[in-house]
């Protein structure tokens, strides 16, 4: 049986709570039964919610257990990894390194970064550090995640390998969310400082702001304590997964923190990037991160959840209108943990929530939080959303029609050393592919953590058997390609996924 915690509120004594400037009262005994209740229906390890107005942590409330099948419970302390929340830290820094006079926003990335290549060298000589930022370089969502993806390269071989990612729109015309540019950002951030991302993190916003619980790598959680195990979902199971090592590319995603430490972060960013007496990032660049510099089409002739005018992705945040509001925003997913951090700048206001599960209701709890401190009504944000996810879990066809189009009966072209070798892919490196106990084996020169079990599907194509339980996949193939003469020749890769594209791998047969 699943339990459950109830959170030690900051407002013990009141079941009722008023804010002077909106004159909205919030019961936050009804806010912690439902987000109790939500955690229960969407059947989630943990979640940790933050709730931060007029400059104080109003709420915080943690729900469920640490690891799946243990009795550990959250707290405010309790430590996740908030993947791509991270990238505000990174725009953070470079606005402080722009107001120091170290660089500008419109700064030329092979200044600082000579090796710096993408797509088209012309391109590659006029991205500047702002189209870092707001994804407008040319590159598809996701697109060279596989580079990166628990691979031991250093952030400079990953940056070098850009070039290799091929172009999905004009320089400039267009969104492609990118966290290899994220990648590219921090390299920047080294080459002007001296220090990595994780250095300077640590001095310009931890430690200022007394984010002391706040860390780069997981490294550090032995000695923090306190911290979540992540979650795969296989089948609506909940199976337990290792931490997953981002340092190296912390500039997209690499910053462990709680519901107590983001709070602090949540009221820095309200106040402008002021912190106490100190102004850490001015005016004029607060206003340009919370500028929209990539824009999405809004359906104006209909009507949305939100009554949403505009949506656009600034500068390390996401920015949009939530009824009438600015909404500043952005979502983290990092391996067994997604999360959501919302700022409502207008009424002081900001929601955190943490998980550490891959089937998470962070949408609902924030929309739920967010109406109830606006006066916005009770909607059950949880059931609709988990009604939607649901349905889409279940349109999601694409492992199932694989399987179903299997042949069975068939047989591989040739024997199984004819398979064996060394395959190189410009983007990763060498791939061997090898013969142990009759059975094929994978293995990636720069990610150990991919290394599978080859098992005969039909005719020349083989199931991947992962060694260890992977968060965005469970299932995929490879196809042996041969020529004219049935001499292999490459590599097909189909691991159906909506964040690491393998396909991009291309690796080509150099050796036997």
């Amino acid at each position: 049986m699943r339990r459950f915690y109830l959170p030690l509120l900051l407002l013990v004594c009141l079941s009722t709570v008023a804010f002077a400037q909106s004159k909205v009262k919030v019961d936050v005994k009804k806010l912690d039964k439902y987000f109790s209740k939500m955690t229960n229906d969407w059947d989630i390890p943990s979640v940790s919610i933050g709730i931060v107005k007029d400059g104080k942590l109003v709420f915080t409330g943690s729900y469920g257990v640490i690891e799946e099948g243990k009795e550990g419970k959250p707290d405010g302390n309790t430590l996740y990894g908030i993947a791509s929340n991270s990238k505000a830290f990174t725009s953070a820094i470079i606005a402080m390194l722009v107001q120091q006079g170290k660089l500008k926003w419109d700064d030329r990335v092979q200044d600082y970064l000579p090796y710096f290549q993408v797509y088209d060298p012309w391109v590659s000589a006029h991205v500047t550090i702002r189209d870092l930022l707001s994804h407008r370089v040319g590159l598809g969502t996701f697109s060279g995640d596989v580079i990166w993806y628990k691979s031991d390269f250093s952030a400079e071989d990953i940056v070098r390998r850009t070039k290799y990612i091929p172009q999905a729109f004009e320089f400039r015309n267009g969104y492609g969310y990118s966290n290899v540019m994220y990648i590219a950002a921090g390299e920047v951030i080294r080459a002007v400082t001296g220090k990595s991302w994780s250095q300077n993190v640590k001095e310009l916003i931890f430690e200022p702001l007394g984010m002391e619980r706040s860390a780069t790598s997981p490294k550090q959680l032995k000695s923090l304590g306190n911290f979540v195990t992540p979650h795969a979902r296989e089948e609506e199971v909940n199976i337990p997964i290792d931490w997953v090592d981002w340092e190296e590319v912390g500039a997209l995603g690499g910053v462990i923190s709680s519901v107590n430490d983001l709070s602090k972060w949540m009221i820095f960013n309200l106040n402008h990037g002021i912190n106490g007496s100190d102004t850490l990032i001015s005016k004029a660049n607060r206003n340009l991160m919370w500028t929209p510099h990539a824009n999405f089409v809004v359906d104006h002739t209909s009507e949305n959840d939100f009554d949403r005018h505009f949506n656009a992705y600034g500068l390390g945040w996401g920015l949009s209108d939530y009824h009438g509001l600015l909404r500043v925003s952005h979502t983290g997913a990092i391996d067994g943990m997604i999360t959501a951090l919302t700022l409502i700048p207008d009424k002081n206001l900001g929601v955190v929530v943490l998980t550490n599960g891959m089937k998470a209701p962070i949408t609902a709890a924030t929309n739920y939080a967010l109406d109830q401190f606006l006066g916005k009504g009770a909607r059950d944000w949880s059931a609709e959303l988990l009604k939607r996810t649901d349905a889409n879990q279940q349109a999601d066809t694409r492992v199932s029609s694989r399987k179903e189009q299997r042949v069975l009966g068939t047989s591989p072209s040739l024997p199984l050393e004819s398979y064996t070798g060394t395959y190189f892919s410009d983007i990763h490196g060498n791939i061997f592919i090898k013969l142990v106990d009759n059975e094929l084996k994978m293995e990636f020169e720069h990610a150990n953590y991919l290394s599978a079990t080859l098992r005969h599907w039909h005719y020349d194509v083989w199931e991947i058997v992962w060694d260890k339980k992977h968060a965005w996949f469970n299932f995929g193939t490879i196809k042996f390609d041969t020529d004219n003469n049935l001499n292999i020749t490459g590599i097909d890769f189909d691991v159906p996924n909506d964040d690491i594209s393998f396909e991009e791998l291309k690796p080509k047969k150099i050796n036997d």
